[in-house]
């Protein structure tokens, strides 16, 4: 079974919203929603996700983008946004998801998401990594 398939399965196991496999082998799940639980990450450590493998229910161009940045080097989504794969692509970041979609759905499923609307367009993914990461982890 590959790094890839293990965080998978563990995240339909487990009901989680996030799982990592870590670089040092420690394999963990997480349950917040949103992004919540991968900001905690980085603003703990910085340096927490280089080299990891991660499974995520939705991955859109936010989340993408801040993977990317923080040396994510394999991403599963259940869910993954268009606005994702050009980052990823881009970034050479491996990717696999279940069900592609237009973009991220914000919490009514009303339409999109504010963060995706808002960074949809930008072409600075650390500019997106440096804000998001600064806002409180309630964002």
């Amino acid at each position: 079974m590959t790094n890839l398939e293990m965080v998978k399965e563990k995240l339909y196991e487990t009901n989680a919203s996030l799982v990592v496999l870590y670089a040092n082998g420690v394999c963990k799940a997480y349950y917040q929603n949103r992004i919540k639980d991968i900001k905690e990450i980085l603003q703990q450590d910085r340096t927490a996700l280089q080299g990891a493998v991660i499974a995520d229910k939705v991955i859109g161009k936010v989340a993408g983008s801040i993977l990317t940045v923080a040396g994510v080097k394999e991403i599963y989504a259940d869910v993954m946004s268009q606005y994702a794969i050009p980052v990823l692509e881009q970034n050479h970041v491996k990717y696999e998801y279940k069900n592609l979609t237009n973009y991220v759905q914000n919490n009514d499923k009303t339409g999109m998401c504010p963060m995706e609307n808002k960074y949809k367009e930008e072409k600075h993914i650390h500019k997106i990594y440096d804000e998001m990461l600064s806002m409180g982890a309630n964002n």
